[in-house]
Protein backbone atom coordinates (compact mmCIF):
# COMPACT_ATOMS: atom_id res chain seq x y z
CA UNK A 1 0.00 0.00 0.00
CA UNK A 2 1.25 3.32 -0.74
CA UNK A 3 2.53 5.98 1.70
CA UNK A 4 -0.40 8.37 0.37
CA UNK A 5 -2.86 5.80 0.60
CA UNK A 6 -2.23 4.31 4.01
CA UNK A 7 -2.60 7.84 5.16
CA UNK A 8 -5.10 8.36 4.25
CA UNK A 9 -7.17 5.25 5.25
CA UNK A 10 -5.52 6.24 9.12
CA UNK A 11 -6.92 9.68 8.59
CA UNK A 12 -10.45 8.25 7.51
CA UNK A 13 -10.69 5.80 10.37
CA UNK A 14 -9.60 8.02 13.04
CA UNK A 15 -11.81 11.04 11.80
CA UNK A 16 -14.80 9.39 10.69
CA UNK A 17 -16.01 8.30 14.00
CA UNK A 18 -14.85 11.54 15.51
CA UNK A 19 -17.44 13.25 13.03
CA UNK A 20 -20.42 10.74 13.87
CA UNK A 21 -19.76 11.57 17.45
CA UNK A 22 -19.63 15.67 17.19
CA UNK A 23 -19.50 17.25 13.56
CA UNK A 24 -19.83 20.49 14.55
CA UNK A 25 -16.56 20.35 16.64
CA UNK A 26 -14.86 18.07 13.49
CA UNK A 27 -15.80 20.92 11.16
CA UNK A 28 -14.15 23.36 13.44
CA UNK A 29 -10.92 21.62 13.07
CA UNK A 30 -10.81 21.48 9.43
CA UNK A 31 -11.19 25.55 9.28
CA UNK A 32 -8.12 27.50 9.79
CA UNK A 33 -8.58 29.94 12.32
CA UNK A 34 -7.73 34.04 12.12
CA UNK A 35 -5.22 35.78 14.05
CA UNK A 36 -2.52 38.27 14.63
CA UNK A 37 0.92 37.06 13.47
CA UNK A 38 3.36 37.05 16.55
CA UNK A 39 6.87 35.97 17.24
CA UNK A 40 6.93 32.37 18.11
CA UNK A 41 8.16 32.72 22.03
CA UNK A 42 11.19 30.99 23.26
CA UNK A 43 11.45 28.37 25.70
CA UNK A 44 12.27 30.20 28.87
CA UNK A 45 15.13 29.15 31.29
CA UNK A 46 13.99 26.52 33.68
CA UNK A 47 14.22 27.92 37.14
CA UNK A 48 13.83 24.44 39.22
CA UNK A 49 18.07 23.15 38.64
CA UNK A 50 20.23 22.33 41.59
CA UNK A 51 23.33 21.59 41.02
CA UNK A 52 22.95 21.56 37.22
CA UNK A 53 20.76 19.36 37.59
CA UNK A 54 16.80 19.61 36.27
CA UNK A 55 14.68 18.46 39.64
CA UNK A 56 11.75 15.96 38.98
CA UNK A 57 9.77 16.09 42.52
CA UNK A 58 7.32 12.96 43.59
CA UNK A 59 5.48 13.46 46.55
CA UNK A 60 3.31 10.26 48.39
CA UNK A 61 0.25 11.07 50.27
CA UNK A 62 -3.44 11.20 50.34
CA UNK A 63 -3.19 15.52 51.13
CA UNK A 64 -3.73 17.26 47.93
CA UNK A 65 -2.71 20.55 48.54
CA UNK A 66 0.05 19.26 51.07
CA UNK A 67 1.71 17.13 48.35
CA UNK A 68 1.48 20.04 45.75
CA UNK A 69 3.13 22.34 47.78
CA UNK A 70 5.66 19.53 49.19
CA UNK A 71 6.13 18.88 45.19
CA UNK A 72 6.75 22.32 44.45
CA UNK A 73 8.73 23.49 47.15
CA UNK A 74 11.49 20.37 46.59
CA UNK A 75 11.80 21.63 43.72
CA UNK A 76 12.77 25.00 45.17
CA UNK A 77 9.07 26.84 45.62
CA UNK A 78 7.00 28.92 44.33
CA UNK A 79 9.18 32.10 45.00
CA UNK A 80 11.19 30.80 42.33
CA UNK A 81 8.75 32.40 39.33
CA UNK A 82 8.45 35.37 41.10
CA UNK A 83 4.59 35.55 40.27
CA UNK A 84 3.64 38.89 42.31
CA UNK A 85 1.38 40.82 40.33
CA UNK A 86 1.65 38.56 37.13
CA UNK A 87 -0.97 36.71 34.66
CA UNK A 88 -0.66 33.43 35.08
CA UNK A 89 -2.65 30.84 32.95
CA UNK A 90 -3.11 27.56 34.59
CA UNK A 91 -3.53 24.75 31.78
CA UNK A 92 -5.46 21.42 33.10
CA UNK A 93 -6.74 18.73 31.25
CA UNK A 94 -10.30 18.35 30.35
CA UNK A 95 -10.31 16.98 27.12
CA UNK A 96 -13.78 16.12 28.04
CA UNK A 97 -16.69 15.51 31.03
CA UNK A 98 -15.41 12.23 32.41
CA UNK A 99 -13.48 11.89 35.99
CA UNK A 100 -10.44 11.57 36.43
CA UNK A 101 -7.62 10.06 35.17
CA UNK A 102 -9.50 11.24 31.93
CA UNK A 103 -9.30 14.22 33.54
CA UNK A 104 -7.20 16.29 36.00
CA UNK A 105 -8.21 16.14 39.71
CA UNK A 106 -10.08 19.36 40.25
CA UNK A 107 -8.78 19.02 44.10
CA UNK A 108 -5.19 19.26 42.16
CA UNK A 109 -5.97 22.33 40.27
CA UNK A 110 -7.37 24.46 43.13
CA UNK A 111 -4.51 23.61 45.28
CA UNK A 112 -1.88 24.93 42.33
CA UNK A 113 -4.46 27.81 42.23
CA UNK A 114 -3.98 28.87 45.70
CA UNK A 115 -0.95 28.45 46.10
CA UNK A 116 -0.57 31.22 42.95
CA UNK A 117 -3.11 33.45 44.84
CA UNK A 118 -1.04 32.98 47.70
CA UNK A 119 2.16 33.81 46.21
CA UNK A 120 0.85 37.27 44.84
CA UNK A 121 -0.63 36.47 41.41
CA UNK A 122 -2.52 39.95 40.26
CA UNK A 123 -4.58 37.31 38.03
CA UNK A 124 -5.18 33.46 37.60
CA UNK A 125 -6.73 32.26 34.92
CA UNK A 126 -7.45 28.05 34.71
CA UNK A 127 -8.47 28.35 29.71
CA UNK A 128 -8.86 25.13 28.39
CA UNK A 129 -10.21 23.86 25.56
CA UNK A 130 -11.76 19.99 25.52
CA UNK A 131 -11.69 17.50 22.76
CA UNK A 132 -13.26 18.28 19.45
CA UNK A 133 -15.83 15.55 19.74
CA UNK A 134 -16.64 16.67 23.01
CA UNK A 135 -16.89 20.15 22.90
CA UNK A 136 -18.13 22.24 24.32
CA UNK A 137 -15.71 23.07 27.35
CA UNK A 138 -17.38 25.50 29.22
CA UNK A 139 -19.72 22.06 29.58
CA UNK A 140 -16.99 19.47 30.37
CA UNK A 141 -15.45 22.30 33.01
CA UNK A 142 -18.87 22.57 35.18
CA UNK A 143 -19.50 18.66 34.94
CA UNK A 144 -16.04 17.39 36.28
CA UNK A 145 -15.87 20.21 39.34
CA UNK A 146 -12.90 21.84 37.62
CA UNK A 147 -14.37 25.11 37.57
CA UNK A 148 -16.38 25.08 40.38
CA UNK A 149 -12.76 24.51 42.22
CA UNK A 150 -10.69 26.71 40.23
CA UNK A 151 -13.26 29.80 41.25
CA UNK A 152 -13.72 29.04 44.78
CA UNK A 153 -9.87 28.87 45.04
CA UNK A 154 -9.45 32.42 43.21
CA UNK A 155 -9.18 31.62 39.65
CA UNK A 156 -11.03 33.59 36.92
CA UNK A 157 -12.01 30.23 33.93
CA UNK A 158 -12.00 30.29 30.59
CA UNK A 159 -12.06 28.33 27.92
CA UNK A 160 -10.11 28.65 23.95
CA UNK A 161 -13.28 27.54 21.99
CA UNK A 162 -14.49 30.69 20.53
CA UNK A 163 -12.05 32.89 21.96
CA UNK A 164 -9.31 34.66 19.98
CA UNK A 165 -5.93 33.07 18.38
CA UNK A 166 -2.22 33.88 17.93
CA UNK A 167 -0.73 32.91 14.69
CA UNK A 168 3.48 31.70 15.64
CA UNK A 169 5.64 30.42 13.49
CA UNK A 170 8.24 28.50 15.12
CA UNK A 171 11.90 28.26 13.27
CA UNK A 172 12.37 24.70 14.50
CA UNK A 173 9.30 22.96 13.48
CA UNK A 174 9.51 20.28 11.11
CA UNK A 175 5.65 19.16 10.32
CA UNK A 176 4.11 22.36 10.45
CA UNK A 177 4.55 25.51 9.29
CA UNK A 178 2.85 27.63 11.58
CA UNK A 179 0.32 27.08 14.63
CA UNK A 180 -2.12 29.25 16.32
CA UNK A 181 -1.83 29.34 19.80
CA UNK A 182 -4.98 31.00 21.91
CA UNK A 183 -4.56 34.70 22.82
CA UNK A 184 -4.91 34.35 26.68
CA UNK A 185 -1.95 31.89 26.51
CA UNK A 186 0.17 33.80 24.48
CA UNK A 187 -0.40 36.85 26.79
CA UNK A 188 -0.37 35.23 30.13
CA UNK A 189 2.91 36.37 32.07
CA UNK A 190 3.49 32.70 33.25
CA UNK A 191 2.14 28.90 32.36
CA UNK A 192 1.54 26.74 34.75
CA UNK A 193 1.27 22.80 32.89
CA UNK A 194 -1.16 20.65 35.16
CA UNK A 195 -1.79 17.38 33.56
CA UNK A 196 -2.89 14.30 34.50
CA UNK A 197 -0.46 10.88 33.70
CA UNK A 198 -2.58 8.30 31.33
CA UNK A 199 -1.86 6.44 28.69
CA UNK A 200 -3.74 7.47 24.99
CA UNK A 201 -4.64 4.92 22.04
CA UNK A 202 -3.26 7.60 19.01
CA UNK A 203 -0.23 9.21 20.73
CA UNK A 204 1.23 6.50 23.19
CA UNK A 205 0.59 8.53 26.45
CA UNK A 206 -0.61 12.26 27.81
CA UNK A 207 1.07 13.76 30.37
CA UNK A 208 2.88 17.23 29.98
CA UNK A 209 3.59 17.31 26.30
CA UNK A 210 -0.06 16.07 25.53
CA UNK A 211 -1.87 18.42 27.64
CA UNK A 212 -0.34 21.32 26.12
CA UNK A 213 -2.10 20.41 22.81
CA UNK A 214 -4.87 21.96 24.47
CA UNK A 215 -3.95 25.57 23.75
CA UNK A 216 -3.38 25.02 20.57
CA UNK A 217 -6.16 25.76 17.34
CA UNK A 218 -7.74 22.04 16.42
CA UNK A 219 -6.47 22.74 13.00
CA UNK A 220 -3.26 21.59 13.90
CA UNK A 221 -4.32 18.31 15.76
CA UNK A 222 -2.28 15.28 14.64
CA UNK A 223 -5.74 13.29 13.07
CA UNK A 224 -5.69 16.56 10.57
CA UNK A 225 -2.52 16.91 9.95
CA UNK A 226 -0.52 13.44 9.54
CA UNK A 227 -2.52 10.44 11.55
CA UNK A 228 1.29 8.36 10.88
CA UNK A 229 2.94 11.11 13.29
CA UNK A 230 1.16 11.77 16.47
CA UNK A 231 4.17 11.97 19.28
CA UNK A 232 5.96 14.28 16.73
CA UNK A 233 3.27 16.88 16.07
CA UNK A 234 2.40 16.38 19.70
CA UNK A 235 5.80 17.55 20.69
CA UNK A 236 5.77 20.43 17.98
CA UNK A 237 2.99 21.68 19.20
CA UNK A 238 4.81 22.92 22.46
CA UNK A 239 6.38 25.27 20.23
CA UNK A 240 3.10 27.27 20.92
CA UNK A 241 3.57 27.64 24.56
CA UNK A 242 5.89 26.76 27.25
CA UNK A 243 4.95 26.69 30.94
CA UNK A 244 7.27 27.66 33.39
CA UNK A 245 6.05 24.79 36.07
CA UNK A 246 4.38 21.76 35.54
CA UNK A 247 2.52 20.15 38.21
CA UNK A 248 1.41 16.64 37.23
CA UNK A 249 -1.65 14.34 38.73
CA UNK A 250 -0.85 11.29 39.35
CA UNK A 251 -3.26 11.06 42.32
CA UNK A 252 -4.65 8.26 40.03
CA UNK A 253 -3.34 7.38 36.73
CA UNK A 254 -4.75 5.69 33.86
CA UNK A 255 -1.86 2.56 33.04
CA UNK A 256 -3.99 0.86 29.56
CA UNK A 257 -6.40 2.43 26.69
CA UNK A 258 -7.55 5.70 26.96
CA UNK A 259 -7.68 8.68 26.63
CA UNK A 260 -11.26 8.11 27.28
CA UNK A 261 -11.64 5.24 30.01
CA UNK A 262 -9.17 3.31 30.27
CA UNK A 263 -7.50 1.03 32.81
CA UNK A 264 -6.48 3.13 35.85
CA UNK A 265 -5.02 2.62 39.52
CA UNK A 266 -4.90 4.64 42.39
CA UNK A 267 -1.43 6.19 42.61
CA UNK A 268 -1.52 8.60 45.02
CA UNK A 269 1.20 10.95 43.73
CA UNK A 270 2.51 14.38 42.66
CA UNK A 271 4.67 15.45 40.46
CA UNK A 272 6.42 18.95 39.53
CA UNK A 273 9.57 19.98 37.87
CA UNK A 274 10.41 22.93 35.34
CA UNK A 275 10.85 20.96 32.21
CA UNK A 276 8.19 18.90 30.41
CA UNK A 277 10.34 16.20 29.13
CA UNK A 278 11.71 15.41 32.61
CA UNK A 279 8.53 15.10 34.17
CA UNK A 280 6.94 13.18 31.33
CA UNK A 281 10.31 10.69 31.51
CA UNK A 282 9.30 10.33 35.19
CA UNK A 283 5.48 9.99 34.39
CA UNK A 284 6.39 7.32 31.67
CA UNK A 285 7.93 5.36 34.03
CA UNK A 286 5.29 5.02 36.13
CA UNK A 287 3.02 3.97 33.30
CA UNK A 288 6.02 1.23 32.67
CA UNK A 289 5.96 0.08 36.10
CA UNK A 290 2.39 -1.36 35.91
CA UNK A 291 3.12 -2.93 32.92
CA UNK A 292 0.08 -3.28 30.97
CA UNK A 293 0.16 -0.52 28.20
CA UNK A 294 2.56 -2.35 25.48
CA UNK A 295 3.38 0.77 24.12
CA UNK A 296 4.61 2.22 27.24
CA UNK A 297 6.00 -0.85 29.03
CA UNK A 298 8.65 -2.58 25.75
CA UNK A 299 10.41 1.00 24.93
CA UNK A 300 12.50 2.63 27.23
CA UNK A 301 11.14 6.04 28.63
CA UNK A 302 13.91 8.23 26.83
CA UNK A 303 13.06 6.23 23.84
CA UNK A 304 9.39 7.56 23.71
CA UNK A 305 8.62 9.54 20.13
CA UNK A 306 7.23 12.18 21.59
CA UNK A 307 10.65 12.50 24.08
CA UNK A 308 13.01 12.19 21.26
CA UNK A 309 11.14 15.00 18.99
CA UNK A 310 10.62 17.43 21.40
CA UNK A 311 14.30 16.78 22.90
CA UNK A 312 15.00 17.48 18.98
CA UNK A 313 13.13 20.53 18.97
CA UNK A 314 14.53 21.77 22.36
CA UNK A 315 11.70 21.67 24.10
CA UNK A 316 13.02 20.25 26.90
CA UNK A 317 16.06 18.41 28.63
CA UNK A 318 18.46 16.60 26.14
CA UNK A 319 20.33 15.03 28.30
CA UNK A 320 19.42 12.29 30.93
CA UNK A 321 22.37 12.66 33.18
CA UNK A 322 21.16 15.56 33.76
CA UNK A 323 17.98 14.35 35.42
CA UNK A 324 17.90 14.59 39.77
CA UNK A 325 14.68 12.81 41.32
CA UNK A 326 14.10 14.03 44.76
CA UNK A 327 10.95 12.38 46.50
CA UNK A 328 9.44 12.42 49.92
CA UNK A 329 6.10 10.87 51.30
CA UNK A 330 3.74 12.52 53.28
CA UNK A 331 1.40 10.58 56.01
CA UNK A 332 1.82 7.09 57.03
CA UNK A 333 4.82 4.98 55.17
CA UNK A 334 3.89 1.12 54.37
CA UNK A 335 7.06 1.05 51.92
CA UNK A 336 5.54 0.46 49.12
CA UNK A 337 6.57 3.91 47.88
CA UNK A 338 9.80 2.87 48.95
CA UNK A 339 9.70 -0.02 46.47
CA UNK A 340 8.08 2.25 43.44
CA UNK A 341 10.79 4.88 43.82
CA UNK A 342 13.36 2.51 43.28
CA UNK A 343 11.25 1.36 40.39
CA UNK A 344 11.00 4.66 39.12
CA UNK A 345 14.78 5.74 39.50
CA UNK A 346 15.91 2.26 37.42
CA UNK A 347 13.40 3.08 34.61
CA UNK A 348 14.56 6.74 34.04
CA UNK A 349 18.11 5.99 34.77
CA UNK A 350 19.14 7.89 38.05
CA UNK A 351 20.46 6.77 41.49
Amino acid sequence: MSPTRRTFLQWGGVVSPMFAANPFGVFRSLIGPKGDERPAKAVPPNPFVRDGKTLVSIVNGTDVPGMVAEAVGLIGGVDRLTVRGKTVLVKPNVVASEPPPTTTNPAVVAAVVRMLVEAGAGRVIVGEMSGVIRLPTDRNLEETGVAKASREAGAEVITFDDGEWIEVKPPQAQLVDRLHVAKPVYEADLVVNVPVVKTHSYATYSICLKNLVGVTHPRYRPYRVNPTKWEELVAEMNLAAHPVLNVVDATKCMIAGGPLGGTSTETNLILASGDRVAADVVGLALIAHFGQWEKVASIGVWQQRQIRHAQALGVGLADPKQLALVSRAIGPDTGEFEQLLADLKRRVGVS
